[in-house]
């Protein structure tokens, strides 16, 4: 199912909406030079953590899902299997595993969870609490 059209404040209707790298690069990977710039990290990260072999969904939200012309950066929830191991990792995607050292390293707000660290509510709801609006 294609992604719903923006609304009027240029965001996309509440809801998770389910898409693949190559319809988010459609619509939202074009444009101004910072949101190209943003969209080169998007990949970037997106191909490292693709490449453990764990990874079950990427997650975006924020302005970079927004018609917003320049995204400052872009925001990311990264559901890695449950028997995916960081120290597994080579240095260069150890640094999407840390907040800090992802932002200053890859210009991204990251974030990321194994199903099986999810103590009080379900992946479903762990995601779903991710869509809510936050000013």
């Amino acid at each position: 199912m294609p992604l719903p059209n923006l609304n009027s404040e240029g965001e996309l209707p509440e809801g998770v909406h389910q898409a693949t790298i190559d319809e988010i690069l459609a619509r939202f990977g074009s444009g101004t030079p910072q949101r190209q710039a943003v969209t080169a990290r998007l990949l970037r990260i997106y191909d490292l953590a693709k490449a453990t072999g764990k990874l079950e969904r990427l997650i975006l939200f924020g302005s970079y899902i927004t018609a917003t012309p320049d995204p400052n950066d872009v925001d990311i929830v990264l559901v890695m299997r449950n028997d995916f191991e960081v120290q597994a990792c080579n240095e260069e995607t150890r640094g999407l595993f840390d907040h800090l050292r992802a932002a200053a390293v890859f210009g991204a707000s990251i974030f990321w969870i194994r199903p099986a660290m999810l103590l009080l509510e379900t992946l479903e709801e762990f995601i779903a609490h991710w869509q809510i609006k936050r000013e």
